[in-house]
């Protein structure tokens, strides 16, 4: 059993994953860090959008992807997730898939807009009702075949997560 830890022990590892990443120059200065539900730690990671290549690739998806591996579950319930930011909506949306309980993060959006990370488009998109055709365009033309494609999986009765 691994020992429990403080959330700011946790908090500093993923400072100092960030840290040694940015220097790196292989992503920006984001770190998370998940802890389970009987305070053990599970993932430090950082950010390596840059190493990677992968626009995806934020410390926080980095945490719940090796969070996830390692408890061999895509469901993190009852786990804490500690950043140095605030959630981007992609992260964001990826911490309420995953069933994440609670999120402690260090910098504010403003933060990270005040560096020159974009995070508020997203999130006035959203805000907008996701309303703007040159973002998202529905295809009529596909929907049939892919409500079929919906309706086979609920026929058969596969896994909703």
């Amino acid at each position: 059993m691994k020992p429990k830890v403080t959330v700011q022990s946790v908090m500093l590892q993923a400072i100092e994953k960030a840290r040694e990443t940015m220097n790196n120059d292989l992503g920006g200065p984001f770190g998370a860090a998940v802890i389970d539900e009987h305070g053990e730690l599970i993932a430090v990671t950082s950010n390596s959008v840059l190493n990677d290549h992968d626009p995806t690739a934020h410390a926080e998806m980095n945490a719940i992807r090796e969070a996830s591996k390692k408890r061999g579950s895509h469901d993190l319930s009852g786990c804490t997730l500690v950043t140095t930011a605030y959630p981007c909506p992609m992260c964001l949306g990826g911490i309420i898939w995953a069933n994440i309980t609670t999120v402690i993060y260090g910098c504010r959006p403003k933060d990270a807009e005040s560096i020159g990370f974009r995070d508020d488009f997203i999130y006035d998109f959203i805000k907008k009702d996701c309303d703007d055709p040159n973002v998202l365009q529905l295809s009529e033309d596909f929907r049939d075949r892919c409500l079929k494609l919906f309706d086979e999986y609920k026929k058969k009765n596969k896994t909703i997560y």
